[in-house]
């Protein structure tokens, strides 16, 4: 296989990760707030939720960032 193969396998399979990754933080957000609503968790809990999904969504930033400047250099 051609080097520019392997460089679009890898970006394709980094590109499909990056979209799991979002629609699970997102996913799991939603169902933790949910359930911390019911079972009457503090503000506290709660706002340590946004900010695992707000570290999720940064890691996705970042990484797409990387992947495009990559793609750009290329």
């Amino acid at each position: 296989m051609p080097q520019g193969d392997d460089g679009r396998n890898d970006q394709g399979r980094q590109g499909r990760t990056i979209a799991l990754v979002i629609a699970g933080t997102a996913l799991l957000y939603i169902v933790a707030q949910g359930i911390g609503r019911a079972l009457g968790f503090d503000q506290r809990t709660l706002a340590l939720f946004d900010l695992i999904a707000l570290g999720g969504f940064l890691w996705c930033i970042i990484v797409t960032w990387q992947m495009w400047r990559k793609r750009r250099d290329d």
